[in-house]
């Protein structure tokens, strides 16, 4: 067993990011046509804790949200789906909470999130500090963490005290341009950031990105396995890569008439994660995190509709797949 298995058994993380505020369409529905709305939880770090709780997992979010009605609806929907809620601190004046509103379609799909003053970026060295590592398995964070500071340098701190208490790190890329100040500091920063994990997932643009040359990603994302315990390149329709422990492990995925696209990463790494606790081997629980991006792709939202066990379980029994890798 290695210090990322060991870690990721407990099935018992600790995140850290952002939680935001989605509004979505009734499916088929977009955004001018609609009359009414859904709201609920958002945010790539809260939507993942959200589904490592619906699939049996316990996580806990460190992140700041805005000091009004808002920011109390974020704190009671991470309540609501089982997030761990006590490192998620206040913050006054003119920061806020993130906030996308997104269309239930796929042809012309249109997602526009608002980041301004975002209250998030606002976590700084106090917030990642007050929390005891010892008592979790594992520290998983998404890449627009790092877009700003003090976001970025508190969640490099909090790389420093997770690895100090013997936890081992899973980043999720997930690189948003319109977060960051420019290309040349994203690659810089991220590039820094996966040095220091024990599993990096990302898709291929990301690791095009990361390699600063889009036909190079592939390449990357194998160079980055020599230091890195698991290093996952998807490739949407096409499956995944896995590279880990010198090997290369291919698989597909679980075709679905998709709604909209949001949410599959996150919906992949909780149900990677807490397959991987619940001892299936690597490939079996990348293959579980697939058919969890399946579901939540084929429902309008994020958090809820993101599978919990039993709807996991009914997927896998009930749909063809998953395609050959």
């Amino acid at each position: 067993m290695s210090r990322l298995t060991d870690g990721i058994a407990e099935n018992n993380f600790i995140i850290v990011g952002r939680a935001g505020i989605d509004f979505f369409t009734d499916a088929g529905v977009k955004v001018e046509d609609a009359a009414t709305m859904t709201v609920d939880l958002g945010g790539s770090s809260a939507n993942i804790g959200a589904g490592i709780c619906k699939l049996g997992g316990r996580a806990a979010l460190v992140t700041r949200v805005s000091d009004d009605s808002i920011g109390s609806y974020c704190i009671n929907r991470l309540a609501h789906y089982g997030v761990d809620t006590r490192y998620v601190a206040k913050i006054a004046g003119e920061f806020r909470n993130s906030l996308a509103v997104y269309e239930s379609v796929t042809e012309g799909h249109r997602n526009v999130i608002y980041r301004n003053g975002a209250a998030d970026f606002q976590m700084d060295a106090s917030d990642v500090e007050a929390v005891d590592y010892a008592a979790y398995g594992a520290l998983i964070t998404a890449g627009t963490v790092f877009a700003a500071e003090p976001s970025r340098s508190a969640t490099f701190r909090s790389f420093e005290l997770a690895k100090a208490a013997g936890l081992p790190i899973i980043f999720d890329v997930d690189y948003r341009p319109y977060s960051w100040p420019s290309p040349e500091v994203a690659s810089d920063v991220l590039s820094r950031a996966a040095a220091q994990c024990d599993m990096i997932v990302g898709n291929d643009e990301e690791f095009g990105f990361i390699a600063g040359d889009y036909d190079k990603g592939l390449e990357k994302a194998r160079a980055l396995s020599e230091t890195v315990e698991v290093v996952i390149y998807k490739m949407g329709e096409k499956g995944a890569i896995t590279f880990a422990g010198g090997e290369e492990i291919c698989t597909g995925i679980y075709p679905v008439d998709a709604l909209k696209p949001t949410g599959a990463g996150d919906s992949f790494m909780a149900g990677l994660v807490t397959s991987m606790a619940a001892g299936f081997d690597l490939k079996t629980s990348i293959l579980r995190g697939s058919a969890c991006a399946s579901v939540t792709v084929s429902r309008p939202g994020c958090a809820p509709a993101m599978a919990d066990s039993a709807k996991l379980e009914e997927f896998l029994a009930t749909h063809p797949g998953p395609t050959e890798g």
